[in-house]
């Protein structure tokens, strides 16, 4: 059994601008994923999948494994389905290039759940979390998401869901940005386009479910934050820098 782990990285990002490059701590944003991916040690390879020369140099300096892909792709999801059509594996790892302070015990998690799984049906886990800050749950960047009684998941939004209606006290769970793939679920982002609610609400994983394929939904206990804005990226930087000392 082989699994690779690919980490999306997109320089002509609209609120942050060459973000994997973006310095914690003295290395650049995806360097930090790549170690943490590093850290688990249940990947036989990874590799930094990218549009940009730059990114490419710099991995190169760091010796970080990396591969070209077209600048066309929308998702992380579509790029890494390009990058792995030269890379046989049993299960392909999207990890988000701005996750930099992913738990490796995670990763560990979600590749047990989907290396043990019978249901042929699941072409991807996906982990998530419980949100309980209001400013998360209100946040549009944040991706929430519900499950049926099988853990398996419903909807995806970016506006809190469910809805309250009946009073009851509600629980939100975010979508966390690490996606395990079978192979052929994988090739789902390679052979079909968009849909309507994935171009709709910009989540990627409804391409999976509204092609009517399955995706577990891993519950785990991971704060990692996603560096969308400058904001954050001081936030991290605060963070990486205290674990440090």
């Amino acid at each position: 059994m082989k699994v690779v782990a690919i980490i999306p990285c997109r320089y002509q990002s609209t609120r942050l601008p060459g973000k994997p490059l973006a310095l914690i701590d003295g290395k650049p944003m995806m360097w930090h994923v790549y170690q943490r991916a590093l850290s688990s040690g249940v990947l036989d390879e990874i590799y930094i999948a990218t549009d940009d020369l730059r990114i490419q140099e710099v991995a190169n300096a760091l010796n970080l494994k990396v591969i070209m892909t077209a600048d066309e792709h929308n998702t992380g999801s579509d790029r890494v389905a390009e990058a792995v059509q030269s890379i046989e594996a049993d299960y392909y790892i999207n990890i988000q290039g701005d996750e930099p302070l992913i738990d490796p015990n995670t990763i560990r998690l979600v590749v047990k759940e989907m290396v043990n799984c019978k249901d042929a049906t699941v072409k991807a886990v996906n982990a998530y979390s419980l949100l309980s800050e209001a400013v998360d749950i209100m946040d549009i960047n944040v991706v929430k998401v519900i499950t049926n009684t099988q853990n398996n998941a419903l909807a995806f939004s970016r506006q809190p869901i469910p809805y309250p209606q009946s009073g009851l006290p509600t629980k939100y769970y975010k979508q966390l940005g690490l996606y395990i793939f079978s192979q052929s679920g994988i090739n789902v982002f390679l052979n079909h386009k968009p849909q309507y609610l994935e171009q709709t609400e910009g989540v990627e994983m409804y391409r999976l479910l509204e092609l009517g394929h399955t995706i577990k939904m891993l519950r785990v206990h991971d704060n990692s934050i996603s560096v969308d804005t400058q904001q954050d990226l001081i936030k991290v930087s605060k963070i990486v820098q205290q674990n440090q000392g």
